[in-house]
Protein backbone atom coordinates (compact mmCIF):
# COMPACT_ATOMS: atom_id res chain seq x y z
CA UNK A 1 0.00 0.00 0.00
CA UNK A 2 1.37 3.02 -1.03
CA UNK A 3 0.48 6.50 0.66
CA UNK A 4 0.85 10.58 0.20
CA UNK A 5 1.20 12.00 3.64
CA UNK A 6 0.58 15.75 4.63
CA UNK A 7 0.99 17.35 8.06
CA UNK A 8 0.81 20.61 8.32
CA UNK A 9 1.53 22.37 11.85
CA UNK A 10 0.84 26.46 12.49
CA UNK A 11 2.18 28.65 15.39
CA UNK A 12 0.85 31.55 15.63
CA UNK A 13 1.31 34.54 18.62
CA UNK A 14 0.34 37.26 19.95
CA UNK A 15 3.48 39.13 19.76
CA UNK A 16 6.28 38.66 17.12
CA UNK A 17 8.67 35.48 17.80
CA UNK A 18 12.57 37.22 17.67
CA UNK A 19 14.80 33.61 17.83
CA UNK A 20 13.88 30.52 17.52
CA UNK A 21 14.64 26.73 17.60
CA UNK A 22 13.41 23.71 16.35
CA UNK A 23 13.21 19.89 15.61
CA UNK A 24 10.87 18.02 14.15
CA UNK A 25 10.56 13.93 13.60
CA UNK A 26 8.09 14.11 10.78
CA UNK A 27 10.24 11.89 8.63
CA UNK A 28 8.92 8.27 8.14
CA UNK A 29 11.23 5.85 9.02
CA UNK A 30 12.38 2.93 6.98
CA UNK A 31 11.60 -1.12 7.72
CA UNK A 32 11.62 -4.07 6.83
CA UNK A 33 7.63 -3.58 5.99
CA UNK A 34 7.70 0.14 5.19
CA UNK A 35 9.77 2.34 2.62
CA UNK A 36 10.00 6.06 2.58
CA UNK A 37 9.59 6.82 -0.63
CA UNK A 38 9.95 11.03 -0.52
CA UNK A 39 10.46 13.87 2.25
CA UNK A 40 10.03 17.10 1.81
CA UNK A 41 10.18 19.91 4.10
CA UNK A 42 8.07 23.40 4.05
CA UNK A 43 9.15 26.11 6.17
CA UNK A 44 7.23 29.43 5.83
CA UNK A 45 9.68 31.77 6.87
CA UNK A 46 12.66 30.01 5.30
CA UNK A 47 14.78 29.65 8.57
CA UNK A 48 18.19 30.76 8.90
CA UNK A 49 19.79 27.07 9.24
CA UNK A 50 18.36 24.03 8.16
CA UNK A 51 19.75 20.33 8.94
CA UNK A 52 18.95 16.64 9.76
CA UNK A 53 20.71 14.52 12.13
CA UNK A 54 19.83 11.09 13.36
CA UNK A 55 19.21 10.69 16.76
CA UNK A 56 19.83 8.08 19.49
CA UNK A 57 16.81 5.54 17.66
CA UNK A 58 17.58 5.94 15.00
CA UNK A 59 15.15 8.30 13.91
CA UNK A 60 15.84 11.37 11.04
CA UNK A 61 15.48 14.41 13.16
CA UNK A 62 14.97 18.25 10.92
CA UNK A 63 16.67 21.19 12.91
CA UNK A 64 15.79 24.30 12.17
CA UNK A 65 16.67 28.05 13.39
CA UNK A 66 15.66 31.41 12.88
CA UNK A 67 17.96 34.24 13.83
CA UNK A 68 15.46 36.59 12.96
CA UNK A 69 11.70 37.23 13.90
CA UNK A 70 8.39 36.49 12.46
CA UNK A 71 4.90 36.75 13.38
CA UNK A 72 3.88 33.08 12.84
CA UNK A 73 5.28 29.74 11.24
CA UNK A 74 3.79 27.05 9.59
CA UNK A 75 5.95 23.33 8.98
CA UNK A 76 4.28 21.19 6.06
CA UNK A 77 5.84 17.99 5.83
CA UNK A 78 4.79 15.81 2.41
CA UNK A 79 5.95 12.16 2.37
CA UNK A 80 5.50 9.51 0.04
CA UNK A 81 5.57 5.75 2.06
CA UNK A 82 4.78 2.43 1.03
CA UNK A 83 3.61 0.04 3.65
CA UNK A 84 3.71 -3.90 3.65
CA UNK A 85 1.61 -5.50 6.26
CA UNK A 86 3.15 -8.19 8.44
CA UNK A 87 1.12 -11.51 9.40
CA UNK A 88 2.86 -12.46 12.61
CA UNK A 89 -0.16 -15.11 13.63
CA UNK A 90 1.07 -17.81 11.57
CA UNK A 91 4.47 -17.43 13.62
CA UNK A 92 2.82 -16.79 17.05
CA UNK A 93 3.17 -19.68 19.02
CA UNK A 94 6.27 -18.52 21.11
CA UNK A 95 5.53 -18.64 24.95
CA UNK A 96 5.65 -15.12 26.19
CA UNK A 97 7.55 -16.34 29.39
CA UNK A 98 10.93 -17.29 27.12
CA UNK A 99 10.87 -13.95 25.36
CA UNK A 100 10.91 -12.49 29.03
CA UNK A 101 13.85 -14.44 30.22
CA UNK A 102 15.52 -14.05 26.95
CA UNK A 103 15.26 -10.52 27.35
CA UNK A 104 17.07 -10.13 30.89
CA UNK A 105 20.01 -12.78 29.78
CA UNK A 106 20.37 -10.21 26.84
CA UNK A 107 22.72 -12.97 25.40
CA UNK A 108 22.21 -12.02 21.03
CA UNK A 109 22.27 -9.20 20.03
CA UNK A 110 18.65 -8.50 19.31
CA UNK A 111 18.03 -9.30 22.78
CA UNK A 112 20.66 -6.41 24.00
CA UNK A 113 18.95 -3.98 21.83
CA UNK A 114 15.56 -4.70 23.52
CA UNK A 115 16.64 -4.63 26.59
CA UNK A 116 16.64 -1.06 27.08
CA UNK A 117 13.21 -0.58 26.38
CA UNK A 118 12.12 -2.84 29.67
CA UNK A 119 13.07 0.05 31.83
CA UNK A 120 11.22 3.26 33.54
CA UNK A 121 11.12 5.85 31.00
CA UNK A 122 10.02 9.59 32.01
CA UNK A 123 5.72 8.52 30.78
CA UNK A 124 6.23 5.18 31.23
CA UNK A 125 6.87 3.75 34.32
CA UNK A 126 6.40 0.08 35.58
CA UNK A 127 4.27 -1.00 38.86
CA UNK A 128 2.11 -3.44 40.39
CA UNK A 129 -0.82 -1.97 39.41
CA UNK A 130 -0.09 -2.55 35.61
CA UNK A 131 1.49 -6.10 36.30
CA UNK A 132 -1.93 -6.97 37.59
CA UNK A 133 -3.95 -5.98 35.05
CA UNK A 134 -1.70 -7.91 32.78
CA UNK A 135 -1.99 -11.60 34.33
CA UNK A 136 -4.99 -12.52 33.33
CA UNK A 137 -3.96 -11.84 29.94
CA UNK A 138 -0.28 -13.63 30.33
CA UNK A 139 -1.17 -16.88 32.08
CA UNK A 140 1.37 -19.77 32.07
CA UNK A 141 2.77 -20.87 28.97
CA UNK A 142 0.35 -18.47 26.58
CA UNK A 143 1.34 -17.89 23.08
CA UNK A 144 2.57 -14.31 22.85
CA UNK A 145 0.22 -13.25 20.12
CA UNK A 146 -2.61 -15.09 21.64
CA UNK A 147 -1.73 -12.76 24.98
CA UNK A 148 -1.53 -9.75 22.86
CA UNK A 149 -5.12 -10.38 21.54
CA UNK A 150 -6.82 -10.65 24.53
CA UNK A 151 -4.89 -7.74 26.25
CA UNK A 152 -6.34 -5.73 23.62
CA UNK A 153 -9.53 -6.73 23.93
CA UNK A 154 -10.47 -6.23 27.53
CA UNK A 155 -8.31 -2.70 27.25
CA UNK A 156 -10.73 -1.54 24.46
CA UNK A 157 -13.29 -2.54 26.69
CA UNK A 158 -12.06 -1.10 29.91
CA UNK A 159 -10.81 2.41 28.50
CA UNK A 160 -12.07 5.22 26.34
CA UNK A 161 -11.30 7.16 23.97
CA UNK A 162 -11.59 10.78 25.37
CA UNK A 163 -10.03 13.97 23.80
CA UNK A 164 -11.24 16.15 26.60
CA UNK A 165 -9.93 13.57 29.83
CA UNK A 166 -6.07 14.10 29.65
CA UNK A 167 -3.17 16.79 28.34
CA UNK A 168 0.21 16.28 26.95
CA UNK A 169 1.25 16.05 30.66
CA UNK A 170 -0.78 13.62 31.99
CA UNK A 171 0.86 11.15 34.57
CA UNK A 172 0.29 7.75 33.40
CA UNK A 173 -1.22 6.65 36.70
CA UNK A 174 -3.73 9.26 36.23
CA UNK A 175 -5.06 7.72 32.84
CA UNK A 176 -5.07 4.30 34.57
CA UNK A 177 -7.32 5.44 37.11
CA UNK A 178 -9.66 7.53 35.39
CA UNK A 179 -9.74 4.27 32.21
CA UNK A 180 -9.88 7.48 29.66
CA UNK A 181 -7.30 8.99 27.17
CA UNK A 182 -5.78 9.79 23.48
CA UNK A 183 -4.08 7.23 21.68
CA UNK A 184 -0.54 8.88 23.38
CA UNK A 185 -2.01 7.88 26.54
CA UNK A 186 -3.12 4.67 25.77
CA UNK A 187 0.34 3.61 23.97
CA UNK A 188 2.26 4.91 27.56
CA UNK A 189 -0.53 2.77 29.45
CA UNK A 190 -0.14 -0.10 26.93
CA UNK A 191 3.87 0.23 27.42
CA UNK A 192 3.98 0.14 31.28
CA UNK A 193 1.56 -2.38 31.40
CA UNK A 194 3.98 -4.75 29.27
CA UNK A 195 7.29 -3.66 31.00
CA UNK A 196 5.54 -4.31 33.99
CA UNK A 197 5.52 -8.11 33.21
CA UNK A 198 9.41 -8.11 31.76
CA UNK A 199 8.60 -7.52 27.98
CA UNK A 200 10.82 -4.57 26.36
CA UNK A 201 8.15 -2.10 24.48
CA UNK A 202 8.77 1.05 22.93
CA UNK A 203 6.82 3.98 21.65
CA UNK A 204 5.84 4.91 18.12
CA UNK A 205 4.63 7.62 16.76
CA UNK A 206 2.91 7.86 13.04
CA UNK A 207 -0.02 7.97 11.24
CA UNK A 208 -3.27 5.73 10.10
CA UNK A 209 -4.96 5.72 6.88
CA UNK A 210 -7.51 8.33 6.80
CA UNK A 211 -10.09 6.43 4.69
CA UNK A 212 -10.85 2.69 5.53
CA UNK A 213 -11.00 0.52 2.93
CA UNK A 214 -14.30 -0.36 1.74
CA UNK A 215 -16.34 -2.57 4.28
CA UNK A 216 -14.27 -1.82 7.09
CA UNK A 217 -14.89 0.47 10.21
CA UNK A 218 -13.05 4.30 10.80
CA UNK A 219 -10.20 4.05 12.79
CA UNK A 220 -9.88 6.61 15.70
CA UNK A 221 -7.41 8.88 15.21
CA UNK A 222 -7.34 9.10 11.48
CA UNK A 223 -6.88 12.85 11.16
CA UNK A 224 -4.08 13.52 13.32
CA UNK A 225 -0.81 12.59 14.28
CA UNK A 226 -1.28 8.80 15.99
CA UNK A 227 0.71 6.30 18.68
CA UNK A 228 0.77 2.93 19.35
CA UNK A 229 3.14 0.59 21.02
CA UNK A 230 5.42 -1.86 19.50
CA UNK A 231 6.44 -4.77 22.18
CA UNK A 232 9.46 -7.40 21.21
CA UNK A 233 8.53 -10.40 20.95
CA UNK A 234 12.18 -12.84 20.58
CA UNK A 235 12.15 -14.91 17.17
CA UNK A 236 9.24 -12.74 16.06
CA UNK A 237 11.11 -9.44 16.22
CA UNK A 238 8.89 -6.46 17.34
CA UNK A 239 5.37 -6.30 16.77
CA UNK A 240 3.39 -3.59 17.22
CA UNK A 241 0.16 -2.73 18.82
CA UNK A 242 -2.73 -0.83 18.54
CA UNK A 243 -4.53 -0.62 21.85
CA UNK A 244 -7.07 2.74 20.58
CA UNK A 245 -8.35 0.41 17.88
CA UNK A 246 -7.82 -3.37 19.20
CA UNK A 247 -5.80 -4.10 16.90
CA UNK A 248 -2.32 -5.67 15.23
CA UNK A 249 -0.81 -3.19 13.27
CA UNK A 250 -1.30 -3.70 9.61
CA UNK A 251 -0.46 -1.24 6.37
CA UNK A 252 -3.23 0.72 7.49
CA UNK A 253 -0.59 2.37 10.01
CA UNK A 254 2.75 4.45 8.92
CA UNK A 255 5.77 4.52 11.22
CA UNK A 256 7.60 8.03 11.50
CA UNK A 257 9.68 6.89 15.15
CA UNK A 258 10.30 5.20 17.57
CA UNK A 259 11.50 5.62 21.05
CA UNK A 260 11.11 4.86 24.81
CA UNK A 261 8.18 7.65 24.97
CA UNK A 262 6.40 10.68 23.48
CA UNK A 263 8.78 12.66 24.92
CA UNK A 264 11.88 11.13 22.83
CA UNK A 265 9.50 11.87 19.40
CA UNK A 266 7.30 14.26 19.84
CA UNK A 267 6.57 15.48 16.20
CA UNK A 268 7.86 19.18 16.13
CA UNK A 269 9.12 20.68 19.32
CA UNK A 270 11.30 24.08 20.12
CA UNK A 271 12.41 26.96 22.19
CA UNK A 272 11.66 30.76 21.77
CA UNK A 273 11.92 34.25 22.80
CA UNK A 274 8.83 35.79 22.43
CA UNK A 275 5.54 35.00 21.10
CA UNK A 276 3.30 36.27 23.73
CA UNK A 277 0.20 34.41 23.66
CA UNK A 278 0.32 31.43 20.92
CA UNK A 279 -1.97 28.99 19.09
CA UNK A 280 -1.84 25.80 17.66
CA UNK A 281 -3.18 24.20 14.58
CA UNK A 282 -1.90 20.84 13.34
CA UNK A 283 -3.82 19.36 10.28
CA UNK A 284 -2.87 15.78 8.53
CA UNK A 285 -4.17 13.88 5.69
CA UNK A 286 -3.04 10.39 4.72
CA UNK A 287 -3.97 9.52 0.94
CA UNK A 288 -3.59 6.29 -1.30
CA UNK A 289 -1.59 7.36 -3.63
CA UNK A 290 -3.48 5.36 -6.39
CA UNK A 291 -6.34 7.63 -5.27
CA UNK A 292 -4.13 11.45 -5.89
CA UNK A 293 -4.54 12.60 -8.99
CA UNK A 294 -2.05 12.81 -11.62
CA UNK A 295 0.19 16.16 -11.95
Amino acid sequence: MKYRIQHTTRYTGSEPISVGHNEAWLTPRSTASQRCLSNQFQIIPEPSILSNRTDYFGNTVTQFSFNQGYDALTVTAVDEVEVTAINHTASGDVAWESIVAAARSHETSDDLAAYEFLFDSPRCRTSREFAEYCHPSFPTDRPIIAAFADLLKRFKSDFKYDATATTVSTPVEQAFRQKRGVCQDFAHLLISMVRSVGLPARYVSGYLRTLPPPGKPRLVGADASHAWASVYCGPLGWVDVDPVNNTLVGDDHITVAWGRDYGDVTPLKGVYIGGGTHQLTVNVDVTELSDTPAG
